[in-house]
């Protein structure tokens, strides 16, 4: 359907793509990944309408290919009155009327003859989005994403995630041959984003998905494609199996890398070697070594992964704290209300201690936002912040942190900095580099802004973070990296959050949205709550043992035992299978 070749094209400050090919074909789930600002939407654009850019290489896109697309910031028109049934079947029935009033015209007019023509036209044109049974396709696309309640409601009334969620329904059901959609999961709760996941399961054509999304990498696509340093990255299979194959090409390299250079020109036949070694030692030893290094090396040669995309380097994200505080409250919620044109929260009661580590959960619309900009604010009666409390806020807003008119510099000096030099130096481990840094920061992407804003967080110093869905538009090696800054961090955090790993990677306890107030729970119930909703009941421990089985080659690696470590590598593609 669509095959680029070779395609080169750069902005005048910065290059972004240098002879990358890739395809696009029948019955592919692809997922499209990238570190922020490494021109995801870009080529997104491209592909859309290539005639708007002056790109080198070639791109072929079969004539008849019709390419459907769901934008990152979709905007509703609010001004339009449409239920949610007349909004998803909008193209079905604008051509359904067109049919009534060719009939209409047809029952007085003597020029029967163009008449016909175009109410056959009209007919194929609806056979072609599958017309007939599009009242039944909707319906079934609602029951999916388990959303049929929304069908009569005004689109307006619609929640963020839910209006995300018929979109994608939308243009599922005009039946284009290519799907594009560009982080379709940005800001969705965690159940809205599994009926995300169903319907991307369920379609049957091409998609090619940008997300960092570690939840629907993990179980909707068949294809993934890694923008990287302006190259690209083609695999095919799952991204666990992708992630698979970038370890075995990390002990590969790593392997060589600690080897002498006789070792290095002899590499190839390490394996005649062992195989001779074993034809006169039968140590069992010798013979697990021999079979490992074997299958290790079939494995690798089919699916082998370019260098450059093995060891992706991570921001150094690190939240430094001024005041440490003893054990004590650090935020106390009492009776907490909050209402818009109905009551979202109410009696709502909680206390943070000085370092604990907590997550706010609900599905959106449900006040989150609104009771932690009011923490942030602290004018609210019901609200009580210690009195050596220093606190730092990430808004989901980005707008309301950052100034987009700034440079990066300028930014950084509005918040205190003194000199450039000192800017520079403080915001390179956050991946900002070179030019970039006199950027304005609204031609950043939406990753590039989170970071920022983390940058900000961290140079604040304060005891108490606030941080309003902070993984939204990160890559997945900067939620990593995140997730580690938590865990290092000695104040406390309250967290929004509907990133499920995140979530329990890096928080104590959380704070659960449930009828119109709060209650704690554990992390473990939590855990156990998730995955009994949305997993098989195995796949908890399956994936616990995957992630002890990643620590023992890690370790294998870090001593230099790559023996072990491919005999790892054997028990952990056993377990992959099963997830």
């Amino acid at each position: 359907m669509i095959k680029v070749e070779n395609l080169s094209f750069s902005f005048p400050q910065k290059e972004l793509y240098t002879n990358i090919s890739f395809t696009l074909e029948e019955a592919q789930h692809c997922a499209f990944i990238g570190t922020s600002g490494s021109g995801k939407s870009t080529l997104i654009d491209i592909l859309m309408d290539p005639e708007r850019y002056l790109f080198e290489g070639k791109l072929e896109i079969d004539p008849a290919c019709k390419i459907g697309y769901v934008s990152q910031f979709s905007q509703l028109d609010k001004t339009k009155e449409t239920t949610v049934f007349e909004y998803i079947g909008e193209e079905f029935i604008k051509i359904q009327n067109e049919i009534q009033s060719i009939c209409t015209e047809m029952e007085t007019s003597s020029d029967i003859e163009p008449l016909l023509e175009k109410y056959q036209f009209a007919l194929d044109a609806f056979d072609a989005i599958g017309g007939e049974d599009f009242e039944s396709n909707i319906n079934k696309k609602l029951n999916l994403a388990n959303l049929m309640k929304l069908k009569d409601l005004s689109v307006s009334a619609l929640s963020g995630g839910e209006f995300k969620l018929v979109q994608v329904m939308k243009e599922m059901l005009n039946s284009p041959d290519v799907i594009i959609m560009d982080e379709p999961d940005v800001f969705l709760d965690f159940e809205n984003l599994n009926a995300l996941k169903k319907l991307i399961n369920s379609h049957k054509g091409i998609l090619l998905v940008v997300t960092h999304n570690r939840y629907l990498l993990n179980h909707c696509f068949n294809k993934i494609i890694h923008l990287e340093n302006t190259e690209i990255q083609e695999f095919d299979g799952r991204y666990i199996e992708y992630n698979f194959s970038l370890l075995q090409t990390k002990i590969e390299l790593q392997e060589i890398a600690v080897a002498e250079q006789e070792e290095i020109e002899r590499y190839d036949s390490i394996i005649d070697n062992l195989r001779a070694i074993a034809t006169y030692n039968s140590e069992a030893s010798r013979g697990r070594a021999l079979k490992a290094r074997v299958r290790f090396q079939e494995r690798l040669e089919a699916r082998r992964i370019k260098a450059p995309f093995v060891d992706i380097k991570q921001p150094n994200i690190s939240f430094d704290i001024e005041n440490e505080m003893e054990d004590t409250t650090v935020i106390n919620v009492s009776n907490y209300s909050v209402a818009f044109d109905e009551l979202l929260l109410d009696n709502v009661n909680f206390e943070i201690k000085s370092t604990d580590k907590v997550a706010i959960i609900g599905p959106n619309g449900t006040g989150k936002t609104t009771l932690l900009r009011d923490i942030f604010k602290n004018k609210h009666d019901s609200i009580e912040i210690n009195a050596d409390v220093k606190v730092a806020y990430l808004s989901q807003m980005q707008g309301e942190v950052l100034n987009d008119s700034n440079t990066i510099l300028e930014e950084f000096i509005d918040a205190g900095f003194k000199t450039y030099d000192e800017i520079r130096s403080y915001i390179s481990s956050y991946g900002f580099e070179g030019e970039i840094v006199n950027q304005k920061i609204e031609s950043l992407s939406g990753g590039e802004k989170n970071m920022l804003q983390l940058a900000k967080v961290s140079a604040s110093k304060a005891n108490v973070l606030l941080l309003d869905e902070p993984t939204s538009h990160l890559d997945t090696y900067s939620q990593i990296a995140l997730e580690k800054a938590i865990e290092d961090y000695k104040g406390a955090i309250l967290m929004i959050s509907h990133d499920f790993y995140s979530v329990v990677n890096g928080m104590d306890y959380v704070l659960i949205i449930d009828d119109k107030t709060i209650r704690k729970m554990k992390m473990k119930k939590f855990k156990q709550m998730i995955y009994a909703s949305h997993f098989d009941k195995d796949y908890l421990e399956n994936e616990q043992n995957k992630k002890s089985v990643e620590m023992k080659i890690e370790l294998a690696l870090k001593d230099t035992n790559f023996e072990l470590a491919k005999e790892l590598v054997d028990e952990l593609e056993e377990l992959i299978k099963l997830l």
